[in-house]
């Protein structure tokens, strides 16, 4: 056999980090950000928290009682969304997957618009003009379609010489897919203004993280492209807002994209068309409790003196009163009008498609709250 190591040396390595702010128990493993020592903007966070939580529970309740469609719950998953919201500026782009609705909210997006489209009406799509979201992105439920659309817009960025970032989540299914691959090679190549977020919830769907890659980390995928890539644990807010802040600047700065892996649990079923308890064990979920975000930030805001009592008390009271007004709202609108699916293929209809638009109208109503 022949001795290689005079002739072998290591031309790469690399470490990936983990940053964490907070204990499961609401303890500080480190002083922490300006941010989270700002009464205001802690208090804030931890609003949007609870209501998309009580949100997600309303939605969850409207499925169940047949009222809307198959629903994805954000159960566990609140604390990224938050900081994905507070994190982007009002300029900046989010293209979401389908569970960060903390992030879109934060960004102007009723919540009545997210029951809308889960009912099936596109125009919960349509956000409000004067908000961040108006040129955002909608929802992408097939995985990874909307990476390469957030190249498209990240380049489009850099033409224009715009100090604007594009920031793009998926969960961690999406990392195994061609197109996401050939999204994270394109982003350093064309050095972009693009941050990539993971959400590692520890499951695609049925299929558990570790029969889904042989690698340490999904972080790491993204070195493959040259990215800055890093993890934080996506139970903790502050560090999730400050990780994903400092790869956002960076992008702004000409510094180059990044792939930021947040580590966290999905709490509730993939969708409400999923039943968990087929593969995940009971024990896995009760030890998840533990590490909830709600839980673990709302422990730390009380120890800071930022929250009492009585201040959840009126935010939970408030927020359960915002849910049921969307709710109402959603139940309220008015059907789409069968024939609008033909409404946007063409500026003018082509002849050969006037008698199925006339087919469909006559069909009945699609999506609103009914």
């Amino acid at each position: 056999m022949t001795d290689r190591s005079a002739a072998t040396r290591r031309i790469a390595s690399f470490e990936i980090d983990l940053t964490r702010y907070l204990n499961p128990d609401g303890s500080l493993t480190a002083e922490p950000p300006a941010f989270a020592r700002d009464r205001e903007q802690a208090r804030a966070m931890y609003a949007l928290m609870v209501r998309t939580r009580l949100f997600d529970k309303k939605a969850v309740a409207l499925q169940r009682t047949g009222q809307l469609g198959t629903y994805a719950a954000v159960l566990g998953q609140e604390a990224i969304g938050v900081a994905i919201g507070h994190a982007l500026a009002a300029e900046d782009i989010f293209i979401p997957a389908y569970r960060e609705y903390a992030a879109q909210f934060a960004r102007g997006v009723p919540l009545h618009a997210i029951l809308q489209y889960w009912g099936g009406d596109e125009r919960g799509m349509a956000y409000p003009e004067g908000t961040p979201s108006h040129h955002d992105f909608p929802l992408s439920v097939p995985i990874a379609t909307h990476v390469p659309h957030a190249i498209g817009v990240a380049y489009a960025i850099r033409l224009k010489q715009e100090r604007r970032v594009v920031l793009a989540s998926c969960g961690d299914g999406a990392t195994s897919k061609g197109d996401w691959y050939e999204a994270i090679s394109s982003a350093r190549i064309w050095n972009l203004p693009i941050v990539f977020l993971v959400s590692n919830n520890g499951w695609a769907i049925s299929m558990p993280s570790h029969r889904q890659t042989g690698a340490a980390t999904f972080a790491q995928k993204g070195l493959a492209g040259g990215l800055h890539s890093e993890q934080v644990d996506g139970n903790d807010v502050i560090a999730t807002r400050a990780v994903l802040a400092a790869a956002i600047e960076r992008a702004r700065n000409g510094e180059g994209p990044s792939l930021v892996e947040a580590l966290t649990y999905r709490l509730h079923d993939h969708t409400t068309a999923d039943d968990a308890r087929r593969y995940r064990p009971e024990a896995e979920v009760t030890a998840a409790w533990e590490r909830c975000p709600v839980k673990r930030y709302k422990a730390y805001l009380e120890t800071a003196g930022f929250w009492s009592a009585d201040d959840e008390a009126a935010l939970i009271a408030d927020a359960t009163a915002a849910a049921e007004a969307a709710a109402q709202a959603f139940v309220a609108t008015a059907p789409q009008a069968p024939e609008a699916i033909f409404d946007h293929l063409y500026a003018t209809l082509p002849k050969s498609m006037e008698w199925q638009r006339e087919e469909v109208r006559n069909r009945g109503p699609i999506g609103g709250g009914h």
